[in-house]
């Protein structure tokens, strides 16, 4: 989870609460689900850990102290700078024109300008920190969002996004007083060598210029030493972020200019002018505020939270939380709906739940009485979990290493490299994918196992061959005939590596497997694209007296050679799954021997 530092003093004085004690403060940060890690130390800095990566505007002293004032009884902020799809704010000349170039090597940028009293020491390290953690937390380290702070009065607009030749171009990178081409800034720079790998098989590389060809930055990798070396005592700061997903980076902004609002700055618009198509036009002036309201029926909010809400009170306790909302009629007219805005700095409402969890906050963990459970019941293990303990101490036997993988990945992984390309459009239909995820890193459920079993693989070379890695775990597939339109499934998935992995190899893996587990089976070659033709087959359970067809419930080959590429696998690996679920009917099915 985040942990930020945070001067003990600023933070309190961003409440408005006068005196606090570190009790006080640890009893008021459950508000924003937060927890004191360290007390302030001798120069008055203490450590504070989030416990929610959905909301990335309380990783800063202002986004923190903003949201425990509120939720105290303080006024909402009206931030008056935000552009939407019906106002466009001035922003003079201050414009960033970005060229066609980057479309396809780093498609986005947006930025503002901020100015007011000179920079203290403080306030530069809550805006270094705030970059750090949102760029790295937030933007994937830097690969979906990356953020620049420049000296705007070293600036002449319009700044220029392009995309340029990265053995050509050179300037002097911060922290450096040599003169280096883009190429040698990836491979000799210390930024460089952290993030250069971000853009080092790109055939051009993105640069931030002035209108007089002076250079800002390379972004997502480092400043210039010039107009790039932000000082204390500064009075105008250009603050840009650039990446691959053009909400997360509105979103950022919008966090970053609400924060520096809060500290007292003056947010000054600037339009980003693009060559090609946005989701929002071809110039947007930002901040922008893109958010849609979102709405929650108080039937919903009772029935979650187990109590009985008058719309006023939720409507206060939402409030509490920053959240303007008002009453409206329900479309059936049996209810009322709570229609709620949702604040500049947040981008974490997908579901009336979010509603709910909010007004659960805003009235109080302390308010709602504790109550017995009213049914009770004897804790036992589910027969499929029996049965995956018993598949796991099987595959140790037989000299696998268990793994434990996440849950949610990329398309990429799951799907684009595993499959053909004649064979995407297939995988990509059966795969459950979340509606508004927090980056493309965390996109889809996983259909399977493999994707995660290769990934560790790939990053195994050095360890002593041969690997033999496995878990068990869930997997999800899209599934009309449920009425969730999902399904959940418990699977085995493994994984060989040697230079004589193959068939005959994978095949007595099976074999002793299902031999152990006392099931029958028997084989049937399958096209599969995952594996190499002819070297991969399905596992058929014979008809049984529940069944009047041969089940199948896995399926197993050789690695196909254009997977391994893909991952930067060196061996030949040979890999299978197994559906736990319906190994475990094959046996009631009465047709396999103990």
């Amino acid at each position: 989870m985040p942990k930020i530092e945070v001067y003990r003093d600023a933070l309190i004085g961003a409440i408005g609460a006068g005196k606090l004690s570190d009790d006080q403060l640890e009893s008021v940060f459950p508000a924003a689900k937060a927890e004191l890690d360290e007390p302030a130390d001798a120069e008055g800095v203490m450590k504070v850990e989030l416990n929610d990566t959905n909301r990335p505007d309380l990783w800063s002293t202002a986004g923190l102290g903003r949201q425990l004032r509120l939720y105290h009884g303080g006024e909402a902020p009206h931030y008056r700078f935000f552009s939407d799809a019906t106002v466009r704010r001035e922003h003079g000349e201050r414009r960033v024109v970005v060229d066609r170039s980057v479309q396809k090597i780093r498609p986005w940028v947006v930025g503002f300008v901020i100015s007011g009293a000179p920079i203290s020491e403080a306030v530069l390290k809550d805006l270094i920190q705030t970059q750090e953690k949102l760029t790295w937390n937030y933007g994937r380290k830097r690969r979906s969002i990356a953020m620049g702070v420049y000296r705007a009065d070293l600036i002449s607009f319009p700044v220029h996004f392009k995309a340029v030749d990265p053995d050509a171009t050179r300037f002097v990178p911060l922290q450096d007083t040599r003169e280096m081409s883009m190429r040698e800034i990836i491979t000799e720079h210390p930024k460089g060598q952290e993030y250069g790998h971000i853009v080092a098989d790109l055939p051009l590389f993105p640069l931030l210029t002035d209108d007089n060809g002076d250079v800002l930055s390379f972004p997502p990798v480092i400043n210039s030493a010039s107009i790039g070396a932000v000082q204390e005592g500064d009075t105008s700061l250009f603050i840009e972020l650039t990446g691959t997903d053009i909400d997360s980076l509105l979103h950022t902004a919008s966090i970053v200019a609400c924060d520096v609002s809060d500290m007292g700055y003056t947010v000054e618009p600037v339009q980003i002018e693009y060559p090609y198509d946005t989701p929002y036009g071809r110039e947007i002036t930002v901040p922008y505020y893109f958010q849609q309201p979102q709405r929650a029926s108080l039937r919903e909010v009772n029935a979650l939270l187990g109590e009985t809400l008058a719309t006023d009170e939720v409507i206060a306790a939402l409030k509490r939380m920053g959240i303007a909302a008002t009453e409206a009629s329900a479309a059936s007219g049996d209810d009322t709906e709570i229609l709620i805005r949702v604040p500049e700095y947040r981008n974490d409402f997908l579901h009336a739940v979010d509603i709910v969890e909010d007004v659960m906050i805003g009235r109080g963990m302390d308010s709602f009485a504790p109550e017995m459970p009213r049914d009770f019941t004897v804790g036992r293990l589910t027969p499929v979990e029996e049965f995956s303990r018993r598949v796991k101490t099987t595959m140790v036997g037989l000299g696998f290493q268990e793994m434990i993988f996440n849950y949610l990945g990329s398309g990429a992984d799951y799907v684009e490299s595993m499959y053909d390309a004649a064979d995407r459009d297939d995988a990509y239909a059966r795969t459950v994918r979340i509606a508004n995820p927090m980056s493309e890193n965390y996109e889809f459920v996983r259909p399977s196992i493999l994707p995660s079993l290769l990934g560790a693989e790939a990053v195994s070379g050095n360890a002593a061959y041969p690997h033999h890695i496995f878990e068990v775990g869930n997997i999800a597939l899209r599934d009309d005939t449920d009425v969730t339109g999902t399904a959940t499934r418990t699977v085995l998935g493994f994984l060989s590596a040697d230079g004589d992995a193959g068939f005959n190899l994978v095949n007595s893996h099976i074999s002793a497997i299902l031999f152990y587990l006392g099931r029958e089976y028997t084989l049937r070659e399958v096209r599969d694209s995952r594996f190499i033709p002819g070297r991969a087959a399905e596992i058929v359970a014979p008809a049984g007296k529940k069944r009047s067809a041969p089940a199948v419930f896995g399926v197993f080959g050789e690695v196909h050679p254009r997977v391994l590429e893909t991952w930067g696998i060196q061996v030949p690996c040979t890999a299978g799954e197994i559906n736990l679920e319906r190994l475990l009917e094959h046996r009631a099915g009465g047709s396999s021997k103990r």
